[in-house]
């Protein structure tokens, strides 16, 4: 049974998303009842000991319209208040981040 709880909770999908000092890591994972569920993680080096600081959020599928609505209502209140200019990263071969501005909008 062991092993067979470890496998339900693998990843059904991953997505990556380095933004500079810090990486996102959105996962969908399934409940052992077959619900998928996404867990939103940051990443982000200490600077004191370089460890990796993790902070993670557990979103369910019944609340992905509320949690939407609350995002998309908070990061339009900054953009109507507050010039916002997203920073697009590029990687090189050794993967050290340089950004460079955007002013593209992002949705979600």
């Amino acid at each position: 049974m062991g092993e067979f709880d470890n496998k339900e909770r693998e990843e059904v999908f991953s997505k990556k998303v380095r933004a500079g000092k810090r990486t996102y890591f959105f996962d969908v994972k399934a409940t052992r009842s077959g619900d998928y569920y996404l867990t939103l993680t940051e990443s982000k080096k200490r600077l004191e000991d370089g460890v990796f600081v993790k902070h993670k959020i557990f979103l369910y599928k019944e609340d992905f319209e509320k949690f939407a609505e609350g995002l998309n209502e908070t990061v339009d209140y900054i953009k109507n208040h507050q010039d916002v200019v997203e920073k697009r990263y590029e990687y090189s071969e050794n993967h050290e981040g340089t950004s460079r501005n955007n002013s593209e909008d992002f949705s979600l």
